[in-house]
């Protein structure tokens, strides 16, 4: 076989993706500085162990990279102790499960279609740990959870652990009202920071670990400038179980090449975190505020719409989030189908809502007039006012303008092909 067909693929899917608007809500583009360490001889190497407790030899530059990993991190999150070893967001999930839980205990987490994450649930992560999951009871109007209600459930059942963060988050979640509740029958918090891991970083969404969660997880390719992997922060009594967790319980070698990777990203954050936080979220009020106006039904009106990078529309009115969603691609908007809080597992193919994220559209240097411009569009197209191959020559147009990658040490193009014969 020709081994260069799977390079072809590749160079039609950058230049599918050069000419599109990326805006799913759990992706974004790293810089050259952080893609050239995935090519390095790192990648071909392990390194089992701690720093400076290594199991083989010829570690001593990785333990360098590595502690420069784990001090960035502790600065970011002011954390009193972090991991940086897990590879995703559900391997760091699923040690925090096997430090703080047994089979067989009672944990609280928000369902999926109130925006919970796969991890949570009995589907995956904490089901093959064995957890029991009861869930939040949930306010849709609010989007927000119930505490009192919440509290009449954790006295009842006595849960071990409370889950908070989730992968459909449009606010704030109230971590200090579920830690008052967890003292009361001596639980622990989490909060999963995946999808908001860099607007957190960028001091411009809460701060879990100071309003008094045990530990936060997150994956590091969201909000956050790095590649696919995660960490794990948390305090300091119980940094021991956490580390045992990652390693040796679910974690042999971590990916040295991308661990590098992350390394430089949180150099990346530390500078210009700030700046492109308070962007993002400007960037979806405006996109969310735009197509309200239009007389779509975004989510969350009442709060303002949204606080984080994510956009939620309901899109029952148009035939559903997997019409919608096929539509928007053919356009060249790649967004997702969403369950809703009114949804089941049952409507999981077709779901009630869309998410739209714009985070990475905030990495090419879009601002609020984009916003409006990409509103329209995505009205004009689910309400078929907008051809698709007029609306795929407009969003390729828009596009043309954004293809500089912004918020790192030096800008560049966003898209560098590689060499692939």
């Amino acid at each position: 076989m020709d081994y260069r067909k799977i390079y072809g693929i590749i160079e039609r899917h950058h230049r599918f993706y050069a000419d599109s608007l990326p805006m799913i809500a759990s992706e974004n583009l790293t810089s050259r500085f952080v893609r050239r360490c995935y090519v390095s001889d790192l990648g071909h190497r392990y390194a089992e162990g701690k720093v400076g407790e290594r199991y083989y030899q010829g570690c001593a530059f990785i333990d360098e990279i590595e502690e420069i990993a784990l001090n960035l991190t502790k600065e970011l999150f002011n954390a009193e102790h972090a991991n940086v070893q897990p590879i995703s967001g559900v391997v760091a999930n699923t040690a925090a499960f096997f430090a703080l839980t047994e089979p067989g205990d009672k944990i609280v987490s928000l369902s999926v279609p109130c925006g919970g994450h796969i991890s949570h649930d009995r589907v995956s992560s904490a089901g093959l740990r064995g957890l029991d999951v009861l869930y939040y009871p949930f306010d849709s109007r609010e989007f927000d959870i119930d505490i009192d209600e919440t509290r009449k459930i954790a006295l009842k059942e006595r849960p071990r652990l409370f889950i908070l963060g989730s992968s459909l988050i449009l606010f704030p979640q109230p971590v200090k009202e579920i830690r008052e509740i967890a003292d009361e029958i001596d639980a622990r918090v989490m909060y999963d920071a995946s999808h908001v891991l860099g607007l957190i970083a960028g001091r411009r969404f809460q701060d879990p670990m100071n309003e008094g969660a045990d530990v936060m997880t997150g994956s590091t390719h969201k909000t956050f400038f790095g590649p696919q992997r995660a960490i794990i922060v948390c305090k300091k009594e119980i940094a021991d179980i956490i580390d045992r967790a990652v390693f040796p319980g679910i974690i042999s070698n971590h990916h040295l090449n991308t661990l590098a990777g992350y390394a430089v990203a949180a150099m990346e954050m530390k500078l210009f975190g700030r700046d492109y936080a308070s962007q993002v979220i400007k960037n979806a009020k405006k996109l969310a505020e735009r197509m309200h106006d239009l007389g779509m039904k975004v989510i969350g009106e009442g709060r303002g719409f949204t606080e984080s990078h994510q956009v939620v529309v309901d899109v029952r009115n148009h035939g559903g989030g997997a019409e919608a969603a096929e539509k928007l691609e053919r356009a060249g908007i790649i967004i997702n189908k969403n369950l809703m809080p009114w949804d089941t597992l049952k409507d999981t193919e077709n779901p009630s809502g869309i998410r739209l994220g714009v985070q990475e559209l905030t990495r090419l240097g879009m601002n609020e007039g984009e916003m409006e411009e990409i509103a329209e569009l995505i009205s004009g197209i689910l309400d078929g006012k907008i051809s698709d191959w007029r609306a795929r020559d407009k969003v390729a147009e828009l596009r043309r303008e954004f293809n500089t990658l912004k918020y790192t040490f030096e800008e560049h193009p966003a898209y560098d092909f590689p060499e692939m014969c």
